[in-house]
């Protein structure tokens, strides 16, 4: 059913779900007509966040060389590619990514590690290894490892699913599965593939004999898959794609009628087992909107109708581009994802020169009641990526029981981890320090797969390059809901 523009301004009027959040650095520009745009042109990086309680104070250098984190944290090292090992004795795969953590047996908690290994396994030193009855294709290098922690700290970590290629990021079920995604949609025989790829799969952490025999999701569809969330009210599925030449797209997956979700049920479904459908944007005036970069205020919001993808396998054209000019809303660089609030956060981790307006970084929320896509996080261009300060290029997401949404940074120059508060501030909680490159040109990798335990009190997070899981603890509080200041004026959205 269509929402028209008469539903739209009825439903949306100023009020939106979700934490309302704002950018750390000027909006770019106005947005066509947009309902409940807030201003934060000339706005600033927030100096003097510590001195309104927000964040936890400034970050200190690690002598180690690994993190920077505030005082009073602390981090320990889980995983290390080609230095911790698996329970077959082989070494942990590296390019860490998309993770999620869960409850398991005995008081232990359970993580599911992506590791983003593209192409050929003779291409890297540390694939995933090919554990028997766990291999989907032979030839390709990525998949996932599954880490348990004990209560007495000891940690085990074995294979969940082999052959798969680049997996990025994912996202968790309410069942306790982990759905990973290929962000590579080669073809049997290219690149020395034997099966074609760009597909979703499910990984149970809690039941080993659950994975053997990968089945690929196809009702998902086949395209560079980033993320995925369930909504466990209307049972939809919800897909990112990181691609351009056109941009990508974000996805809505309907399940059949009569469908009941819950582990392996995914796996009797058909190839061609429900809807996907693709979004058609709109602002106020009941404009079409091309691209989601057209927003440049935070609280711009654009209604949402879906239009039918017509061959989600793509066996001739590639799904983003079976769609014409003026039929679809496309975004550059759809990566993260988290279901809470009632609704979807997604991340678009910038736009540059293919996209009609450049940022360094957007959070949308969607809204499944009201069918309306908000931006909550907005960061302009960074001038200088390289200097500590401000935050771009956000890529995993995850939402905080302490209010607010943190993000892993995959930009230029210097890379963090930082909140962003519910009143808009953002903050920072860590530093890579960690440098890759050359003391002349130092590099320091992305964060990714950042989730807290299930009972909030560590934060995980992967530095993709050489491949590190690491586990945060300190003293986290409630994140003050204070005015934004310069940077939301208005009400609340």
């Amino acid at each position: 059913m269509s929402l028209t523009r008469r539903d739209f301004a009825r439903t949306s009027a100023i009020a939106g779900a979700g934490v309302a959040l704002a950018g750390s650095v000027g909006a770019l520009a106005t947005a066509p007509n947009a309902l409940a745009s807030y201003d934060t042109e000339g706005a600033e990086e927030a100096s003097a966040d510590a001195r309104h309680g927000v964040g936890y104070g400034p970050l200190v250098p690690d002598p180690k060389g690994i993190l920077a984190l505030p005082a009073g944290f602390t981090y320990r090292i889980i995983t290390y590619s080609g230095r911790t090992k698996l329970e077959s004795g082989d070494f942990t795969p590296s390019n860490h990514d998309g993770t999620a953590t869960f409850d398991g047996p005995r008081g232990t908690t359970l993580l599911v590690n992506n590791h983003e290994l593209k192409g050929p396994r003779a291409n890297w030193k540390y694939p995933v290894p090919l554990a028997e009855g766990l291999v989907y294709d032979p030839a390709a290098a990525g998949g996932c490892t599954v880490v348990e922690i004990r209560p007495d700290g000891r940690v085990a970590e074995w294979v969940g699913i082999a052959g798969t290629s680049t997996n990025c990021a994912g996202g968790s079920t309410p069942w306790g599965t982990w759905l990973t995604c290929e962000e590579n949609s080669d073809r049997a025989g290219v690149n020395g593939m034997t099966k074609d790829h760009g597909y979703v799969f499910e990984v149970d952490p809690s039941d080993r004999r659950a994975n053997r025999n990968p089945k690929p999701l196809k009702f998902f569809g086949r395209y560079d898959h980033e993320a995925v969330v369930i909504d466990p009210k209307r049972g939809h599925a919800y897909l990112t794609e990181d691609d351009d030449e056109p941009n990508g797209l974000f996805y809505r997956w309907t399940p059949p009628k009569g469908f009941t979700y819950g582990p392996g049920e995914f796996r009797e479904l058909a190839d061609d087992a429900g809807v996907l459908q693709a979004p058609k944007c709109y602002d106020s005036g009941g404009r079409f909107v091309d691209d989601l970069s057209r927003a440049t205020k935070t609280g711009t919001v654009y209604g949402v109708d879906w239009v039918d993808v017509p061959d989600r396998d793509a066996r001739t054209t590639p799904v983003r581009k079976q769609f014409s000019d003026g039929e679809v809303t496309r975004a550059r660089k759809l990566e993260g994802m988290w279901w809470g609030d009632g609704g979807a956060y997604v991340v678009s981790s910038y736009a540059r020169e293919e996209s009609p307006v450049q940022h360094d970084g957007q959070v949308w929320f969607y809204d499944p009641r009201r069918r309306t896509l908000t931006l909550k996080v907005l960061l302009g261009v960074n001038p200088d990526p390289s200097k500590d300060g401000a935050f771009d290029g956000p890529d995993n997401i995850t939402v905080s029981p302490y209010g607010g949404i943190v993000l892993a940074e995959d930009g230029e120059g210097v890379s963090h981890l930082f909140g962003a508060t519910e009143s808009g501030r953002t903050y920072p909680i860590a530093r890579n320090d960690l440098n890759v490159g050359t003391e002349e040109e130092p590099e320091y990798s992305e964060f990714a797969g950042v989730t807290f335990s299930p009972d909030g009190k560590t934060l995980y997070a992967n530095i993709q390059d050489p491949g590190i899981l690491l586990a945060i603890t300190g003293p986290w509080k409630r994140q003050r809901n204070e005015n934004a200041g310069s940077l939301v004026t208005g009400g609340a959205v």
